[in-house]
Parts: structure tokens; C-alpha cells; sequence
């Protein structure tokens, strides 16, 4: 890896992917309050958070791609182009639009109801001031933005799958991305029968050829110099508290892209033996057995787990 990074600049983030999966998975059935009072425990006890953030933190913040909040928002989109093909938010987003100004209509959208118009969301803020006081850095698959909304900065984050605000070329003919949020405004207020108006949408400034989302979707996903930064430092930050008693705080991370956070945790937690794991899951809490009590999966509610475990922790603090 060292001898990559000194050729090229950049990061073999490849190497700190894993896609191995623990072969001894359990729902742990210790009581809901005493997970939550060790959870709470192992925090105040740590000496530095690495939080891994998945999309069911998003939806447990309130930004859900489907259901209510999906037919509420994008009726149009379904009347015209079919219930069958617009079932929820990213899967619509890949539907075969018949031009440019139609695919723009629907990902400007997308982009501005979850990126651009929300606000730092009250569960993004709670995980905030959990970790404030303590060295952390979050690790997410999230293209919406809320840990900066939530007050997280900037050399804290890596977001590894892109960003909602962000536009590349369509073929990635050039590592650098480009600033959409002001082009989305401007697609939503012009946007007309789903279509936005032709001299609105992006043309590359090198190749001349299709504009896309930032968004790791295929082969072409641009790794700019400001990405391939936050993965250094999401490096530094495992070398430099290796030695020393780090919470892995995995937040509502499923199966969906599991060698980015989840068997990568596990990784770090056979090789680090001072390490810990708190696992917040609705559905997919399980954890190794072979952790012992180092892991805890809460198959619960995140923002209520969250909350939980914020509210524990300040009585662990007044207890100590």
C-alpha cells in the first residue's frame, strides 16, 4: 500500500476492504436496558470512536426512500412512468429515461429533497454529541451529507460512495467532481411535467459527453483528490489509536455493501482484541459470537438507541 501511495498519491483503499463474513453469527438475547447500559458503558470508556454509518441511519433519521414519503413526493413520476418501474427512490433513479432532460427531472429531485433542502436531522445531531467529546471519525456509505449538516467536519468524514450534491462525468473521463446543488435549485423550480428545460442539463467541461450523480453506481465512480484524502485519513486514524481501546459504533449497516463497514469491523475486531463493537440494527443486529461481551448487537430502533444510549451515558458519567 505505501509503495502505491508514494507512486500514485493515493490510497489502495482496497486494502482495508474485507469480504470475509463471520461464520458465527447470533441475536444476542441479553434484555434491551442492559444492552444499552453496556453499550453506554463501553463509550464512556473509550478512548476513541470509529462510527460506521449504513442507509438504515438515514431512514431511522427520517430520510426513507420508499412508502409514504416516495408516493407523497414522486406521484408524478409514477403516473408517468409506471408504478411497476418507480417503486422506490434509487431504484427509479436507474429507470431508462428517454433523454437527458427527463433523467435530470428525476435525479434533481432525488437529490434535492434528500441532499440539498434537509437540515442537520435531530438523530445525526444525537450521534454527534455522543462522540463530540472524543477523538472519532466516521466511516459511511451515505451520499446525503447530514454528518456535515450535524456538525461533524470535514477531515472527520469519509463518505466512500459519493455525494448527492455532487455531479461527475458520466464516464469518469477525468478525476474531479463538481458542486450541483445550485444547478439542482434551479432544476427544481424549472422542472415541467417531470422534464427539466434542455439548457439545464450538464455537459462534461473536458469530453463534452453526459454529466451523472456522484454516485458509486459502476465502473466509472470518480475518486478525486479530496476523496482519495479522506481515505488517508481514514487510515491515519486506525494506525494512530491502534493501540488504544477504540468503540466501533456501526449504525444501521446491512448486507447491502458489507466489505466497506460491517466485515471490515469484524476485522478490526479479531486483530484488535482492546477493540469493541456496539451494533445498531433494526433487522440485522447479529454479531459474532466469538466476541463475547467485547460485541453488542441492539436489534432495535436506532433513534431510539441512540437516544438511549446518550441519556445512559451521562448517568455513567455522574456515577463515575
Amino acid at each position: 500500500m505505501l509503495d502505491r501511495e508514494k507512486k500514485t498519491g493515493k490510497i489502495d483503499f482496497t486494502q482495508l476492504l474485507s469480504g470475509v463474513s463471520a461464520g458465527d453469527y447470533v441475536f444476542q438475547t441479553t434484555p434491551y436496558r442492559q444492552q444499552i447500559e453496556e453499550a453506554a458503558r463501553l463509550l464512556n470508556q473509550a478512548d476513541a470512536v470509529l462510527i460506521g454509518a449504513g442507509a438504515g441511519l438515514s431512514t431511522a433519521a427520517g430520510l426513507s426512500y420508499g412508502g409514504k414519503r416516495f408516493t407523497d413526493n414522486f406521484g408524478e413520476f409514477i403516473e408517468k412512468y409506471g408504478s411497476a418501474y418507480m417503486t422506490d427512490m434509487y431504484s427509479a433513479g436507474f429507470y431508462p429515461f428517454p433523454s437527458e432532460e427527463a433523467r435530470w427531472g428525476y435525479w434533481s429531485k432525488h437529490a434535492w429533497l434528500n441532499r440539498v433542502e434537509p437540515k442537520g436531522l435531530p438523530l445525526y445531531r444525537t450521534v454527534y454529541e455522543l462522540v463530540k467529546e472524543k477523538p472519532h471519525f466516521v466511516l459511511t456509505t451515505n451520499v446525503d451529507h447530514q454528518f456535515w449538516k450535524a456538525g461533524f467536519v470535514d477531515e472527520d468524514i469519509f463518505a466512500t460512495q459519493g455525494d448527492y450534491g455532487e455531479i461527475q462525468c458520466s464516464r469518469g473521463c477525468h478525476d474531479r467532481v463538481y458542486d450541483g446543488t445550485a444547478l439542482f435549485y434551479r432544476m427544481n423550480l424549472e422542472r415541467k411535467d417531470c422534464l427539466v428545460p434542455t439548457e439545464l442539463v450538464p455537459r462534461c467541461p473536458v469530453c463534452g459527453g453526459r454529466m451523472a450523480m456522484h454516485l458509486r453506481c459502476d465502473p466509472y465512480f470518480v475518486e478525486d483528490e479530496r476523496w482519495n484524502e479522506a481515505a488517508a485519513r481514514y487510515e491515519a486514524f486506525l494506525k494512530g489509536h491502534r493501540r488504544e481501546r477504540v468503540l466501533l459504533l456501526e449504525l444501521g449497516v446491512g448486507f447491502n455493501t458489507p466489505a466497506i463497514i460491517r466485515f471490515p469491523f469484524e476485522q478490526m475486531m479479531r486483530e484488535n482484541k482492546d477493540w469493541t463493537l456496539v451494533r445498531l440494527n433494526l433487522d440485522e443486529a447479529a454479531v459474532p459470537e466469538s466476541f463475547g461481551k467485547r460485541a453488542i448487537g441492539i436489534g432495535a430502533d436506532i433513534a431510539r438507541g441512540i437516544e438511549d444510549i446518550q441519556v445512559k451515558g451521562r448517568c455513567v458519567k455522574d456515577e463515575g
